[in-house]
Formats: C-alpha cells, structure tokens, sequence
C-alpha cells in the first residue's frame, strides 16, 4: 500500500513538473523576425523565426495551433513534396486557426531571421523540434506587428550565469 502511494506522488509531481515545462502561450513578434515561449508569465525560450516578406505578410492577431504533425507533406499549388531534405517545411508543422498559416521548419535555414517566406512561421530544424515537444494542439500564439513589452524587457534582461 505504501509502495501504491509513494508511485502515486512520484507520478503526480513527475506530471506537475512536465506542465511546468511546457508552454502555454507563444508570442510572435513580426518586426523583431522573435518567437517568444511562455508559461503564464515567465519566457521559457526565445527563437528566431523567418516571417512573412512584404508581397506575402504574416497575419496579425490571435490564433490557436489547431494541428501537429510530424514529417507533413507540402503541398504546393502544382505539386506535393513528400517528408524529407527537400520538403520546405522541415520535420514538423503546427498549424494555425489562421487557414493555411503555421509553425515549421525550412528547407533554406539562412532564411530564418529574415522577412522571407509565404507568411508562416519557420524555424531553425533543432528549434523547431524542440518547440514542438514543448507547446500542444489548443496553444495560443499572438502574431504582433509592433514588439510586444514582454520581448522588449527579455531582450534587456542582463543574461543569466550558469552554474557548474
């Protein structure tokens, strides 16, 4: 019995711990090429994304992820790339309420940072791994057209020392 209720604790505190770790509201800022992870209020990561250019602009506003997929095929408007090098959105897509908008990888990562792709998001492959494991189907995502205060004060935040 005592055994059942130690396991019980250890599996609930393992639980708590993972939703700690996991974020609950993206950020995007357009202007700053910035995708900030949040948990409530406190920023879990910040990555450089890729936005759209100016014939192609991201949407602006509120959105949710509304799907996860990993390894997708593209398809374009004449023809369908399967998963692999050559697919332009990388191993992972998180798709938006946004119709035909999402988060994913590239297949051109000197792109990221840049003004420079249909109006998605894309992400450096590790980032967008790692993102990937880390927000689920129903997550917020504000698109910004102007730098939020959260990402203004994190980018002047002094960075933090690791320790040994």
């Amino acid at each position: 019995m005592k055994l059942a209720a130690i396991l019980a604790v250890a599996t609930i505190d393992a639980y708590a711990d993972e939703r700690r770790t996991k974020g609950d509201r993206i950020v995007i800022s357009i202007p700053d090429h910035k995708l900030v992870l949040l948990s409530g209020n406190s920023v879990l990561k910040i990555y450089d994304v890729a936005v759209g250019k100016p014939s192609t602009p991201s949407p602006r506003g509120e959105f949710t992820i509304i799907s996860h997929v990993k390894n997708p095929t593209w398809y374009g408007p004449h023809i369908v790339v399967p998963p692999g090098k050559t697919n332009p959105l990388g191993t992972r897509w998180m798709g938006l309420s946004a119709k035909g908008y999402g988060i994913h990888g590239t297949n051109v990562p000197s792109s990221v940072g840049k003004s420079a792709s249909h109006g998605c998001f894309r992400m450096r492959q590790n980032d967008l791994e790692e993102l990937f494991e880390m927000v689920d189907v129903g997550v917020v995502v504000e698109l910004r057209g102007e730098r939020p205060q959260l990402l203004a004060q994190a980018l002047a935040a002094p960075a933090v020392e690791s320790r040994p």
